[in-house]
Formats: structure tokens, C-alpha cells, sequence
């Protein structure tokens, strides 16, 4: 991954295969891209590269962050759940995104035309980061794959150390199982995946 700002809107984000070539995706969308940033940086927010990515922040918090992909283009606000979206702007980015939080772009003109609004709604952000205020903290009751249950059950250290990870460590293995579709393929990452649980990390820790 990047660490050199500069580097994503010339080469990409680093993350794939495609850094640096005529198909990286940063390369596809690089006017709207750059106009993001020119916004992003007019408004006063200070730059940062995290996740090998443009990242904006102001009062010492992530506001927004600038991705690229092959078929869009994409501001993803970072605690959404405050977001007031007057102008209907932002989307989710998945089914396991709980708030809507993208400006999605498909077209580099579309930058322009909504100019106004991400100014307005970056304001907006920067706003609530002044004033310390944060999203309320909604728990969601995990429904933990049958696969996973049987698991802990038959081992009881693998019960205990996942009971032990953060909410959002736990959330990306019930992600991770979800998406297979037979049980073998899902005891088969379970079995995989027992000796990251058991040293506190998440599905895509390493």
C-alpha cells in the first residue's frame, strides 16, 4: 500500500496488481478524483493516506475518505449515523454497511454538479467533530453461524477467545462465514481462522 499521497492520484492505491498500470482505478477516474481532493482541501481538512487512501481529517478525526474503484468513484463519510443527507447523496456501500455513508460517483463531471452539497456536507462533519459529538452506539445482536456455534461448543478456548474480541472482530467472521455457501467451505474457514481468533484479530487481520 501507498503511504505517499501523492502516489494515489499517480499510480493508485498499491493494494492490487493493477498499481501503476493504464487499469488502475484511480487512473480511470483521476479528474474527478483530483476535484475531490481539490474540494476536500478548500475546506480546510488536513490530508492524511490511510488504508492506502486519501484520508481527510479535522479535529483530530477521520472525516472522509476517497476511494476508486472500476465501476465508480467514491467520498465515504466516516460516522455517518450523524449525517443529515438533506440533499440524498449517500449510500450504503454493502449490506453489512449499517448507515448510508458514500457519495458515489460514476461520471468525473458529477463532482462538479454536486459541488455545493459535498461542501455543505463536509462542513456538516467537521461541524460535529468540533463539538466532540459521536454516534450513539447501537448493539446489534450477532447471529452467529451454526457451523461457528458447533465449534465453540467442541472447543472451548475457541469460545473463549472469540467471546473476547471487539464487536467489530467478531462482526467480520460472521461476515467471512456468511459468504460461503456449503457448511464444509464454512467449517473449513472456522478451522483456518481458529489461530487468528485465538491471538485477538479480526477476519482481515493479519
Amino acid at each position: 500500500m501507498i503511504t505517499d499521497i501523492e502516489d494515489f492520484f499517480s499510480k493508485g492505491c498499491g493494494r492490487c496488481d493493477r498499481f501503476a498500470t493504464e487499469a488502475c482505478s484511480a487512473r480511470k477516474w483521476d479528474a474527478g478524483l483530483k476535484h475531490l481532493r481539490e474540494i476536500c482541501r478548500s475546506a480546510g481538512l488536513v490530508e492524511t493516506v490511510k488504508w492506502g487512501h486519501p484520508c481527510y481529517m479535522h479535529a483530530e478525526r477521520n472525516i472522509v475518505l476517497i476511494g476508486a474503484l472500476q465501476g465508480d468513484f467514491r467520498l465515504n463519510f466516516f460516522n455517518a449515523a450523524l449525517m443529515k443527507d438533506t440533499d440524498g447523496l449517500l449510500e450504503r456501500q454493502g449490506p453489512n454497511t449499517q448507515h448510508p455513508d458514500s457519495i458515489r460517483f460514476t461520471a468525473s463531471g458529477q463532482v462538479e454538479e454536486r459541488a455545493a452539497s459535498i461542501r455543505a456536507y463536509l462542513q456538516e462533519a467537521m461541524a460535529y467533530a468540533d463539538a466532540g459529538i459521536l454516534p450513539a452506539k447501537v448493539p446489534q445482536a450477532l447471529e452467529l453461524p451454526d457451523e461457528l456455534v458447533d465449534a465453540m461448543d467442541a472447543d472451548p478456548e475457541l469460545a473463549e477467545a472469540f467471546h473476547a474480541l471487539t464487536p467489530g472482530r467478531q462482526r467480520s467472521y460472521v461476515i467471512h462465514l456468511s459468504s460461503a455457501k456449503t457448511a464444509a467451505t464454512r467449517v473449513s474457514r472456522i478451522e483456518k481462522a481458529r489461530p487468528n481468533v485465538l491471538s485477538g484479530k479480526g477476519a482481515n487481520e493479519r
